[in-house]
């Protein structure tokens, strides 16, 4: 048979075709709305990546994949069977405001099917990149032995790295400055880590939508990279206490789950200045849409707190303690300034029982007062004795009328506590509780899920000044651009008994901050909890009229945010805007500081201001202040001062 050459020419071109189909499916690229980021994917020897922002690379090289089963996908010859990019593009309105009303979800999307089962998408926002696996396999379940992530960054760039001890921890770390290669492969650290990459922008290393799998943590790589690893799952636990469960026996695999599913998505929040990283939001848009029908229910709000004050309530003619006259006390000062709960901690149950309430204490009676009052009653509770009672207690908190719990020392992010927080979060709704959970970071990425999830520790917050220096004003301005880059933080602020490094002294019982009381004042609008803590004892408020006149109004969620200035561990200046009152927290670290507050946030007229500033001896005498008032608008410009450890905070009406 002869062929012509015409025709094998025509076989040759379609042949060359294919080959150059084939070539470009090994590549992509993928831009920001804003095509400030880029994130460039290879899929020749495995799948890697590099981020590039405004055309410089920021992390080369990067790898991924998963061992499932024994199946290593992402690995080697990664072998394209289709690819699809779209553009999305929508105005979302959270359930609970917790930095703005309206939020833009606008990214650029890449999924990629591979052959095995399995594919991955990319996705490029202006507030950073994201991805994840997804798997469609025969099994209807599988186990999961690893999942690599490698993040290499183009130079030994400096990271503040939440360095912890083991994945049993409760996520109160500092968030401490080291260069990338002085961090081995056995510093283990919990999230967000924050690279500081050259030019003021910072990359923060996150997760979300996390469900039916470990908790991402990090390690160091040798390099100038970091890496992603996750809790092992556990076959053996041992309870210490009622409260330390360990895991004393951990099998080989992190996960058992459906072969048919999305996994969770490693997230790269990235921003131009320090400032950007308080309103990137990349986090919560990530996370899965809200799985509660009716949230008409889910109020935020402050809460008077009684564990860290520990109940020291005076001038009163009953003896102070857990018992119904005290937490009637508690609701009373709610119920005078507008506060619309209290928490009763640790000592209303006999430990390992949370239906056996203490003799002291008359559950019904304080209920009832409470409702009469119109203040909602929240339970601490430690986790594992709730999972062990856990429709039951849930069952008589809800005949009391309780509004929510405050669920305690889970130490742990591995898939059995994940599925817990999930579980939690979704057996208070149904009975319209809240939750706030302290003893791990992770529910923190679950608020968009759960919005019953008001609140979440998993921070060194205000309590450990009971016992030690550790949480001073330089953590204290450390925070706003780490730990709270993940989500609510449940720092529990309010002191008012405040002082300086010379003056200071851990008491347990009779507890001060370090810091001035205008830096605790501005926590409550640079710090985002939607169930914002009064820390303090009432006794000690009820002294300070004038305070209290600042932190019973001041919100605990918000229509608008704008960050003014900020410097990482420096310094940090926010106005946030609840309805028509705006509210501006400053707050510096050791170093005394001035400021210039712009005001040009405000719309057109003229507005009074209450401002509360470092009083002149603030460096000796932490808690002296001074307030002031005076009309602004959106011209004004004010120079403030801060004494070492301080703030300034104002309240802005019409």
């Amino acid at each position: 048979m002869r062929i012509s050459w015409k025709l094998l020419a025509t076989l040759a071109m379609a042949v060359f075709s294919m080959a150059v189909t084939a070539q470009a499916q090994s590549s992509f690229d993928l831009k920001s709305p804003d095509k400030r980021i880029e994130l460039r994917v290879r899929t020749a020897q495995g799948v890697r990546y590099d981020v590039v922002l405004n055309g410089r690379a920021i992390l080369e090289n990067c790898s991924l994949s998963m061992d499932v089963d024994h199946k290593t996908l992402g690995k080697d010859a990664a072998k394209v069977l289709h690819s699809k990019e779209r553009s999305h593009d929508e105005t979302l309105e959270p359930v609970v405001r917790q930095k703005f009303a309206k939020i833009r979800d606008h990214y650029h999307e890449l999924r990629v099917e591979f052959d095995g089962g399995y594919a991955l998408t990319f996705r490029a926002y202006n507030e950073g990149v994201a991805y994840r696996f997804e798997t469609s396999l025969s099994q209807p379940e599988v186990k999961v032995y690893g999942e690599e992530m490698n993040l290499n960054f183009s130079a030994n760039d400096v990271v503040f790295y939440p360095q912890e001890d083991s994945f049993m921890s409760h996520n109160e770390r500092k968030y401490l400055p080291q260069h990338l290669l002085e961090i081995l492969p056995e510093f283990l650290a919990t999230l967000p880590a924050v690279v500081d990459v050259g030019d003021g922008a910072k990359v923060a290393i996150a997760e979300s939508d996390v469900e039916e799998y470990p908790g991402l943590w990090l390690r160091g790589t040798k390099g100038t990279g970091l890496a992603g690893t996750f809790p092992p799952y556990p076959l053996k636990e041992k309870l210490v206490r009622d409260r330390d469960f360990h895991v004393v026996e951990a099998a080989d695999y992190i996960a058992v789950t459906k072969g048919t599913r999305t996994f969770p998505w490693r997230v790269l929040g990235i921003v131009d200045r320090d400032e950007d990283l308080l309103t990137n939001q990349i986090v919560w848009l990530l996370e899965k849409s809200s799985q509660v029908q009716d949230t008409s229910w889910i109020k935020p709000g402050k809460v008077a707190w009684d564990w860290w004050n520990a109940n020291n309530v005076y001038g009163v003619d009953f003896k102070s303690g857990v018992n119904t006259a005290t937490y009637k006390y508690y609701v009373d000062f709610a119920a005078k300034y507008g506060i619309p709960y209290i928490i009763l901690d640790e000592g209303w149950y006999k430990l390992g029982n949370c239906l056996e309430v203490v003799p002291e204490l008359n559950m019904e009676e304080l209920t009832a007062y409470a409702k009469q009052k119109n203040v909602g009653i929240i339970l601490w509770v430690v986790w594992k004795t709730l999972d062990d009672q856990l429709q039951p207690a849930l069952d008589q908190y809800a005949k009391w009328g309780v509004a929510g719990i405050k669920v305690d020392f889970m130490q742990r992010s591995d898939q059995l506590l994940i599925n817990y927080y999930h579980k939690v979060s979704r057996e208070t709704a149904k009975r319209k509780m809240l939750v706030d959970f302290h003893g791990d970071q992770k529910p923190a990425t679950m608020t968009r899920t759960w919005p019953n999830l008001i609140s979440t520790e998993g921070v060194r917050g205000l309590e450990w000044d009971k016992w030690s220096a550790e949480t001073d004003p330089k953590h204290s301005v450390t925070l706003p651009f780490t730990r709270m880059f993940l989500g609510p933080m449940d720092y529990t602020p309010g002191a008012v008994l405040n002082a300086q490094k010379a003056s200071f002294a851990p008491i347990f019982n009779r507890p001060m901050s370090l810091g001035t009381r205008c830096q605790q004042l501005a926590m409550y609008v640079v710090y985002e909890s939607p169930l914002q803590m009064l820390s303090d004892s009432p006794s000690n408020y009820m002294r300070e009229p004038e305070v209290m006149d600042f932190l019973a109004p001041v919100p605990s969620v918000w229509d608008e945010t704008k960050v003014l200035s900020g410097k990482i561990s420096d310094y940090v200046a926010v106005a946030r805007r609840n309805g028509s009152d705006w509210y501006v927290g400053a707050m510096t670290d050791w170093t005394p500081r001035e400021l210039e507050i712009d005001f040009s946030f405000l719309p057109e007229g003229n507005f009074q201001m209450e401002s509360f500033e470092d009083g002149v001896n603030a460096d000796r005498m932490g808690s002296d202040y001074k307030m002031t008032k005076t009309q602004v608008n959106k011209a004004t410009k004010l120079k403030i001062k801060m004494a070492p450890g301080g703030g300034w905070a104002a309240r802005i009406v019409k």
